[in-house]
């Protein structure tokens, strides 16, 4: 069992920041229900589905247990009430003000629960212009400056990365926050209200190094306008690697290993500070040399002399490289229904409280009698509930 064993999550949230932080909490261990409204949340219709799963929908919910309630109705509110009674955590992702105007806000939650840790994920706060706007993860990329880190460094025209990783970032940061407010629970018994804000998260995964320029008001400086235009990208005559050297160590190994030896005493490239002031040379400099290595054999030569470099994988060649294939880091499970699923293995290995894939992701409605009938309703009640469809149970699960 994970380190979160007996641990249970309400979650309310949909698409994939507040998903993304419950499906860690449950491959931790934390017994994850996903309540959803009828017909699902709107990620559950994107994408080519298999066995009516898409599979974004799949890899941000896998594990959990899925409850389909109508939360316009009072008894679809009743279940959710008798849910939270019995909940460690509740995680919704609703704009600030929705979920109080459902009659579920901290306020009202914290009476029925008073230590609950009740997490609320939202893209811009509770204040400002923008806190009540819908939010997607590229208006986070447009105000975080991720469209400036991400420019082109030739032409200076924005660009975006092409993942949402802004609502991935929110997931860790929502799913660490999580895991310190048990703990402190633990310790002084007191449940807690976290907020967390997409731009925020953002904002501080950024600012060590993208936003060095800010750091000290004094000395500003654009970032943009001190960095190189290259990328450590670098073509060979059969494919493209990387390889970067920051250390003197590893620059004349660099040297060494391109057969270049006369530049470790350059002195534009004799410090780190004078490889950074002149960092457009050295890259071309090492550009045009690995131009005429095949990638297998320079690779060798630069691991020959310790200097840090690897292939470019495409995403469909990762999966039989041989250090991924090493340490088992992508998993590959037979379900019922789904055939082989192939999921990347929870990244923290607990020695003691192994994380795992507890199964597939859930189809919609699938253990609402199961937990229906947990809560302690009599068959009556249940029966009542579904005919009512207050709330709705995959007819599988009958």
């Amino acid at each position: 069992m994970g380190p979160l064993g007996g641990i249970k999550v309400l979650d309310l949230t949909a698409m994939v920041s507040g998903p993304v932080a419950t499906m860690i909490l449950g491959d931790q261990g934390a017994e994850v229900i996903k309540v959803e409204p009828p017909g699902g949340e709107q990620m559950r219709h994107m994408g080519m589905p298999h066995n009516g799963v898409p599979a974004t929908f799949y890899s941000c919910n896998r594990g959990k247990k899925s409850i389909v309630i109508d939360l316009k109705t009072d008894a679809g509110k009743r279940v959710l009430t008798d849910l939270i009674r019995e909940a460690d955590v509740l995680v919704q992702n609703f704009r600030p003000g929705a979920i109080a105007r459902m009659g579920f806000g901290e306020d009202v939650v914290r009476k029925l629960n008073p230590k609950i840790i009740y997490v609320s994920i939202s893209g811009f706060g509770e204040n400002g212009p923008y806190a009540h706007k819908r939010v997607y993860d590229p208006v986070i990329q447009a105000l975080s400056g991720a469209t400036d880190i991400q420019a082109n460094r030739e032409t200076g025209k924005p660009a975006m990365f092409r993942i949402i990783i802004a609502d991935k970032v929110t997931s860790l940061t929502a799913a660490q926050a999580i895991s310190s407010a048990l703990f402190h629970r633990e310790r002084k018994g007191e449940g807690q209200h976290i907020k967390l804000s997409m731009l925020e998260t953002m904002l501080a995964f950024f600012w060590p190094e993208g936003m060095g320029g800010l750091t000290y008001a004094d000395r500003e400086f654009d970032v943009t306008k001190e960095q190189g235009t290259m990328d450590l990208i670098f073509e060979t005559l059969d494919g493209f690697i990387t390889a970067g050297a920051v250390s003197n160590k590893e620059w004349v190994g660099m040297c060494r290993a391109l057969q270049r030896e006369e530049l470790i005493e350059d002195e534009r490239f004799a410090s780190s500070s004078a490889r950074m002031r002149n960092a457009d040379l050295r890259k071309q400099i090492v550009a045009d040399e690995l131009a005429n290595w095949h990638s297998a054999e320079v690779l060798q030569r630069l691991d020959d002399n310790d200097v840090p470099s690897a292939p470019l994988l495409t995403r469909m060649e990762l999966l039989d490289h041989q250090q991924i294939r090493a340490n088992a880091t992508v998993e590959r499970i037979t379900y019922e229904g789904f055939g082989e699923v192939r999921q990347a293995m929870p990244a923290a290995r607990f020695d003691l409280t192994p994380a795992s894939i507890s199964g597939p992701a859930p189809q919609l409605g699938e253990h609402s009698r199961e937990i229906l009938l947990r809560l302690g309703y009599e068959k009556e009640a249940l029966d009542e509930l579904l005919a009512s469809k207050a709330v709705i149970a995959n007819n599988n699960s009958e």
